[in-house]
C-alpha cells in the first residue's frame, strides 16, 4: 500500500508540473464532454488517492528559493500602473514594491503619501512593540498586598486577553487566566491563615482618555474595541464569545468577576470593591502572564486585533519612557521607527488604525514588513508570521478576498495585513515571486467610492505572479 501510495504521489506531481507546463486542462484529456453525473465514492477500506499542492508550486521556483532573480521591472511598472487606473481606487492612491534582500524600490507610484492606513497601522505598531519590548516579553497581571492587613489589590498588567471565567479557551495563543490567578492567589492566602480580605484594584499602569482621537463614537458601542485600560477580562466583552457589547468600565468588571473567583476559592471577599494603588514594594500573592510577545503580535495582525494593538504601543511607550497613553505611545512608536530607518511619514493617533488621524505612506509600510523578512532583525520575525494568508486565515480568509479570477490563482501565496475604514481600503504584506524572489508592498486608498478590495487583491497578485 505504501509503495502505491508513493507511485500515486509521483504521478500526481509529474501530472501537476506537465499542466502548468503546457497549459491543458481536463476536458483536453477527454473525447466528449465532461459529465455531470455524480461520480460514486471510492468503496471503503481502498486507500487514499493523496491531494498534492506543494508540487507544481515548488516546480517554479529556483533552486534556492527566495534567491531568485528580480521580476522585470518595465512589466511590473506596466502591469501595476494598468490596474492602479481602476476607478475603484478614488481619487488618492499609493503603492510600493520592495526588494527584500537588497531594500531597492521595484516599483513606486505616490509612495511617500501619507494615507490614512487603517488596521496596517498594526504593521508599524507591532514592528515597534517588537523592537522595543522583545519577542520573548510577557504581559504579567498580579494580585498584591495591600496597605492595610487583610487587603489585596488586583493589579492591571495592560493585558487586554486575560480570560475571565466565562471565557472558553480553544485558539492561540493560550491566554492568562483570572481562574488561575485566583486559585494561586487564594493558596498564597491561606498559607498565611487569611480567608478574609478587602479587594482593591489598580488600573493605573495606562493613563489618559480611553478612547483615541479620530475614533468614531459608534466604535465602542459596536464592539470593534473597548475602552483602553490596563486591567480588563475578555478583552471588555460583556460575552467572551461575542463581539458586543462591551462592558462601560474593564477594570470594574474584572475585579468583581475575581472576588466570585475568590470566594469560591473558599476566601471570602468584603461586597465593596474600589480602585486602589498597589503600594510600592508589596509582596506578590500570585501571578499569571500571558503569551510571549511574539505570540501576541501573530494574534494581533491575523485576526486585527484592536484592543491588543492598543495595549501593546502603551507597552511600548513604558518602555520607551513616555506615558502610557494614545499620545506617549504615539511619540514611543515613532521613536522605535526612527532608530529602525522606517519613521518618515507615519503619523499616530492609535495603534490599531481605528484613528481616521492616523496617516502612512506605503514606503513606510513595505519597509517594516521588509524588515520583518531581514536575516539582520529576527526579533521582528513574528510580524511576517502574522501576516493573514490568502484565501486561508484573518482578514484575508472570510470567504471575499482573493475570488476574483485575476487574483484567486494566489490564494495560499500571497500574505497581507488589510485595512478598511469607510472609503478606506488598504493592503500591505509580501510575496514570493516565480523565480522565487521575496519581495514586500504596499497598496493604498482612502478616498475609495465603494469597495476597492478586489483591485487591492488583484494588485497583490500581479506582484505574486511577477
Amino acid at each position: 500500500m505504501l509503495t502505491t501510495l508513493a507511485v500515486l504521489q509521483v504521478l500526481t506531481i509529474v501530472i501537476g508540473v506537465y499542466a502548468i507546463a503546457t497549459d491543458f486542462n481536463l476536458s483536453a484529456l477527454t473525447s466528449g464532454s465532461a459529465s455531470t453525473d455524480p461520480t460514486a465514492s471510492p468503496a471503503e477500506g481502498s486507500p487514499p488517492v493523496p491531494v498534492v499542492t506543494a508540487g507544481p508550486v515548488l516546480a517554479q521556483l529556483s533552486a534556492k528559493s527566495g534567491d531568485g532573480p528580480l521580476p522585470t521591472k518595465g512589466t511590473l511598472t506596466k502591469q501595476l500602473a494598468s490596474a492602479l487606473g481602476d476607478g475603484a481606487l478614488g481619487e488618492r492612491v499609493g503603492a510600493a514594491v520592495i526588494d527584500t534582500a537588497t531594500g531597492e524600490q521595484l516599483f513606486a507610484s505616490g509612495a511617500d503619501t501619507p494615507i490614512t492606513p487603517a488596521s496596517t497601522t498594526k504593521v508599524i505598531t507591532t514592528t515597534a512593540a517588537l523592537a522595543s519590548l522583545g519577542p520573548d516579553a510577557r504581559l504579567s497581571t498580579r494580585v498584591v498586598q495591600g496597605p492595610k492587613p487583610a487587603t489585596i489589590v488586583l493589579v492591571g498588567g495592560g493585558d487586554p486577553m486575560l480570560a475571565g471565567p466565562r471565557a472558553k479557551q480553544s485558539g492561540y495563543p493560550k491566554q492568562a487566566s483570572l481562574n488561575t490567578l485566583a486559585a494561586r492567589t487564594a493558596a498564597a492566602l491561606k498559607a498565611q491563615g487569611v480567608r478574609k480580605v478587602t479587594l482593591f484594584y489598580d488600573d493605573t499602569l495606562f493613563t489618559g482618555s480611553p478612547e483615541a482621537p479620530g475614533w468614531k463614537p459608534n466604535y465602542i458601542p459596536d464592539g470593534e474595541v473597548a475602552p483602553v485600560h490596563a486591567l480588563m477580562i475578555d478583552e471588555g466583552r460583556q460575552n467572551p464569545g461575542m463581539r458586543a457589547p462591551r462592558v462601560q468600565n474593564p477594570p470594574q468588571h474584572a475585579a468583581d468577576a475575581f472576588r466570585g473567583l475568590l470566594a469560591k476559592q473558599g476566601i471570602s471577599v468584603a461586597k465593596s470593591v474600589r480602585p486602589a494603588k498597589a503600594p510600592a514594594g508589596a509582596a506578590e500573592l500570585g501571578r499569571v502572564d500571558s503569551a510571549p510577545l511574539y505570540a501576541l503580535v501573530e494574534h494581533t495582525l491575523t485576526r486585527s486585533d484592536n484592543d491588543l494593538a492598543e495595549a501593546l504601543m502603551r507597552h511600548v511607550a513604558i518602555k520607551e519612557g513616555q506615558e502610557a497613553s494614545f499620545a506617549g505611545g504615539a511619540k514611543a512608536v515613532l521613536a522605535v521607527l526612527q532608530r529602525l530607518g522606517i519613521a518618515q511619514n507615519v503619523a499616530l493617533s492609535d495603534g490599531s488604525g481605528l484613528s481616521i488621524r492616523n496617516r502612512i505612506s506605503p514606503n513606510a509600510l513595505a519597509k517594516a514588513i521588509a524588515l520583518a523578512g531581514s536575516p539582520q532583525h529576527p526579533e521582528l520575525r513574528a510580524v511576517a508570521t502574522g501576516m493573514p494568508i490568502a484565501g486561508f486565515s484573518g482578514t484575508l480568509g472570510n470567504g471575499r478576498r482573493f475570488v476574483d479570477s485575476r487574483s484567486k490563482d494566489q490564494v495560499g501565496l500571497v500574505r497581507a495585513k488589510t485595512g478598511t475604514l469607510n472609503h478606506v481600503n488598504t493592503l500591505a504584506g509580501f510575496a514570493t515571486t516565480k523565480d522565487g524572489r521575496l519581495v514586500t508592498y504596499a497598496f493604498m486608498a482612502d478616498r475609495v467610492p465603494v469597495n476597492a478590495e478586489p483591485v487591492l487583491d488583484r494588485l497583490a497578485a500581479i506582484v505574486a505572479r511577477s
